[in-house]
């Protein structure tokens, strides 16, 4: 299914990369890491769950046929690049789905990919919260005509990563290679989470 970008406020410059999914130009502005989600189990996440260690955040779905599981190979990938200091990263995949990517489904995803991954969701309204407070954008897209429950999801690509203490550390492009993301989020470490 094709995807089709929507209109994009020049504050959020864009480019619809080949799949139509949104892809960074430059780091945004005004990111506020802050959610309030579930994981699969029901039990309410916030980013202050994790003081301690640094995060690495992505929003997408679970149905999207290549971006979101190129992105979680890459989690993989950057855990496994990481070695021992892997323990000191959640990785988080927020699904802008909530509809149909329900808890059981998004811990079947991700643990394909590596079971340190969590997966969040929540109400609409709450994953609409998070994705802006991290300046995602996404957009249900429908074929003229078809059923309600036939639908795609368009959304920006990217990761977000936050230091221990869940401050904005970098925005990582949906391209860079895991092993250069990997590299930053050790140097990252080392620096205590500064920039």
């Amino acid at each position: 299914v094709a995807l089709l970008c929507g209109p994009i406020a020049p504050a959020f410059a864009q480019v619809a990369g080949s799949s139509g999914h949104l892809l960074e130009q430059e780091e945004p502005s005004g990111i506020s890491p802050r959610y309030l989600l579930m994981n699969p189990q029901g039990r309410a996440v916030t980013n202050e769950d994790f003081r301690g260690r640094f995060q690495l955040v992505t929003f997408g779905f679970v149905s999207c046929p290549d971006v979101c599981p190129t992105t979680l190979l890459q989690f993989k990938n950057i855990l496994e690049a990481l070695g021992d200091k892997a323990a000191r990263l959640q990785p988080i995949f927020v699904t802008v789905d909530p509809e149909r990517d329900t808890g059981a489904i998004l811990l079947e995803y991700t643990a394909a990919f590596d079971p340190r991954i969590l997966g969040l969701t929540g109400s609409p309204e709450l994953v609409r919260r998070a994705a802006e407070n991290f300046r995602f954008k996404y957009e249900k897209v429908r074929e003229p005509g078809a059923a309600s429950t036939v639908y795609t999801m368009n959304h920006t690509a990217g990761m977000v990563l936050l230091d221990a203490q869940g401050g904005f550390v970098a925005r990582f492009a949906y391209e860079m290679p895991a092993v250069e993301i990997a590299e930053r989020i050790r140097l990252a470490m080392t620096a205590g989470g500064t920039r």
